[in-house]
């Protein structure tokens, strides 16, 4: 990783990046319910989850959304921090030995409504998508970006 400098004013609607893909394994699974405690049977139960019209485990819907995060996250930008995360959707199952991709679109730019002279908003559009390039999850990532400051 690199450290980079991005202000506010660098970010243009419609950019867009894409990430290489990351197998999700048992391994995960079985991590992500152990830190949060989430041992529903649909995770966990291969004999439960068969009688179902799934019919086989399926990963948390936050640990895909971690990942995917965690897949976007590439050169450190100081100028920048995560504000959170809005319209959040779980649209398809990921299975055990499904392989996730990431795209990340920014689709919207704002001045901050109290200090426009600071500090912006930035929203970018994030698609997980399968190895048959099903959606599986959407959400918007929300950034707090300073503005480059007046020399």
């Amino acid at each position: 990783m690199q450290t980079i400098d991005r202000f506010y004013e660098d970010y243009e609607i419609g950019e867009s990046r894409s990430s290489v893909g990351r197998t999700i394994t048992e391994a995960d699974i079985v991590l992500h319910a152990g830190q949060t405690g989430d041992f529903f049977p649909h995770h966990m139960d291969a004999e439960w989850t068969a009688t179902q019209p799934i019919g086989q485990r399926i990963a948390h819907g936050t640990l895909i959304l971690s990942v995917a995060v965690g897949m976007t996250a590439g050169d450190i930008n100081p100028q920048a921090l995560s504000y959170g995360y809005d319209r959040i959707r779980f649209i398809k199952p990921v299975f055990i030995g499904d392989t996730i991709r990431v795209t990340a679109e920014i689709t919207e730019r704002a001045p901050h409504p109290r200090r426009p002279d600071e500090c912006g908003h930035v929203h970018e559009l994030v698609t997980v998508t399968n190895q048959r390039s099903e959606t599986v999850l959407v959400l918007t990532h929300l950034y707090l970006v300073n503005v480059r400051p007046a020399v």
